[in-house]
C-alpha cells in the first residue's frame, strides 16, 4: 500500500514508518520537526542522541534498499497538505502529527490554544484532504487512552450501549479527558465520526495507552535509526521518568498517593498495531474504535518495579511521594476492554524486567545527557 505517516520523525511515527517500509509498503513521511523544536524551548533533549530525518532516510535505504520520501510541511497549511495528497494519493494515513503532551498543554493560554489548534485544525485539514482527493484512503488516527478518563465503570471499545427509559440505544462512550491535549483529542475523535457519517470515510481511531520501551528490530539496526527518549516532567512518561532518574542517582518521584492507573503497551505493539489496521480497514462511512493497549499499571506498582531493577543493576535510589502537579483521581476503578486488536492477531509483548533493564542501562550509558533539572514537574494544572 501507498502509506502517508505524518509526525513520522516523531517517538511512535519514526519506528512505524521503518516497519511499514520493511513490510514493503510505499511509505511516505510527513513532519514539520516541531518536536525538535519544542526540545529547545524546553531546555530538554532526548537520552538518546537523535540523527537529523534526511540522515534517518538515507540510512535506511542504505540497509534495507527501501526509499522513504519526506514532506518537511505542516498539516495545518492546507495548500501543503493539498499537494501531498495529489502526488502520493495514499492508501491510508496514519496520524501520530500532534502535540502528544499533556503538561505542555496545561502550561499557559498560549502552549493550551496552540495545542487544540494544531491538532484540531490538522486533522479537519486530513479528512477534508482525504474527501477530495483520496477517498477510498484508510485514516489510521491515533486516540489516546486519556480520552476516556477512570469511570467508575468499565471502559468499552469506543461505543456503550445504553438503556434509558425503556429505549436502549450504541452511543459513543462518555468520554472525561484530563487535559486540554486529551480534550483536542476528543474534538478530533467528533469531527471524524462526523466525517464518516457525511462523507463515507473510511476510519479508525486507535486510543492509545502510554507506550514504553526503546527499540524496534528496524531501530536496532544502526544508531543513526535510534528511536528517540524524553525522560522531563513535559514528555517524559512517568515510567520513562522514573527510569531515568534512578540511571543519576535521583529520587524516583510519584505524584500524590501513586494509585493512578492507566494502559500501558510496548513500542514493539504500536507499529504492529497499526500494521493490522492498514491490513483491515474499516468500512466505507465506518468510525472504528481500538483501545491500543496491552495491560495495565498504577504509577506505584512502576516506580516499585523500576526501584527493583536498579539495586539489581547497583543503583540505590529510594521511592518518594510528591505533591500531584495535575487534578485527578488518585485512587480509582479501572479495568478497560482491548479485544479487537487481539482478535485480528496482536501477540503482545508485556513489561518484563527485561524491558525496564534494557531502557536503563541506555539512560545509564547516556546519563551525561540527562539534565537533572529537567526530570521533577514545572507545570501545574491548579
Amino acid at each position: 500500500m501507498k502509506i502517508i505517516v505524518a509526525g513520522g520523525d516523531g517517538f511512535c511515527g519514526w519506528p512505524t514508518a521503518l516497519y511499514l517500509s520493511k513490510q514493503g509498503h510505499e511509505v511516505t513521511i510527513v513532519d514539520n520537526l516541531v518536536r525538535r523544536k519544542i526540545d529547545n524551548e524546553l531546555n530538554s533533549n532526548s537520552v538518546t542522541p537523535i540523527a537529523a530525518l534526511e540522515e534517518r532516510v538515507a540510512k535506511w535505504k542504505e540497509l534495507s534498499g527501501n526509499t522513504i520520501r519526506t514532506f518537511i510541511g505542516d498539516l495545518n497549511h492546507y495548500d501543503f497538505l493539498r499537494e501531498v495528497f495529489r502526488q502520493i494519493n495514499p492508501d491510508a494515513f496514519v496520524h501520530f502529527a500532534e502535540q502528544r503532551s499533556a503538561p505542555y498543554s496545561m502550561i499557559d493560554r498560549e502552549h493550551a490554544v496552540y495545542t487544540q489548534s494544531n491538532n484540531v485544525i490538522g486533522n479537519l485539514n486530513v479528512l477534508y484532504a482525504i474527501k477530495e482527493f483520496a477517498p477510498e484512503c484508510h485514516l489510521i488516527k491515533l486516540g489516546t487512552m486519556g480520552e476516556y478518563g477512570t469511570p467508575n465503570i468499565d471502559i468499552e471499545e469506543g461505543y456503550i450501549e445504553i438503556e434509558h427509559k425503556g429505549r436502549k440505544d450504541l452511543l459513543p462512550y462518555p468520554k472525561q479527558p484530563g487535559s486540554f491535549y486529551h480534550l483536542s483529542k476528543v474534538h478530533d475523535s467528533h469531527n471524524i465520526m462526523f466525517a464518516c457519517k457525511i462523507w463515507g470515510i473510511r476510519a479508525t481511531d486507535l486510543n492509545q495507552g502510554v507506550v514504553y520501551g526503546l527499540h524496534t528490530e528496524e531501530t536496532k539496526m544502526d544508531p543513526v535509526l535510534a528511536n528517540r527518549v524524553d525522560y522531563d516532567g513535559v514528555y517524559g512518561t512517568a515510567l520513562n521518568r522514573f527510569i531515568n532518574q534512578a540511571a543519576i542517582g535521583h529520587d524516583i518521584t510519584v505524584y500524590g498517593s501513586g494509585g493512578q492507573t492507566r494502559a500501558f503497551l510496548n513500542i514493539e505493539d504500536t507499529v504492529r498495531c497499526v500494521e493490522i489496521a492498514a491490513e483491515n480497514p474499516a468500512d466505507q462511512g465506518e468510525f472504528r474504535v481500538f483501545n491500543q493497549f496491552t495491560e495495565w499499571f498504577s504509577v506505584n506498582e512502576l516506580a516499585e518495579r523500576v526501584q527493583k531493577i536498579a539495586k539489581e543493576e547497583g543503583l540505590d535510589t529510594r521511592v518518594k511521594k510528591i505533591e500531584n502537579p495535575r487534578i485527578e483521581a488518585e485512587d480509582h476503578y479501572y479495568n478497560a476492554i482491548n479485544t479487537k486488536l487481539r482478535d485480528l492477531g496482536l501477540e503482545p509483548h508485556l513489561l518484563t524486567d527485561e524491558v525496564i533493564r534494557d531502557i536503563l542501562r541506555v539512560a545509564i550509558e547516556n546519563k551525561e545527557r540527562i539534565i537533572e533539572d529537567n526530570v521533577l514537574p514545572s507545570i501545574t494544572w491548579k
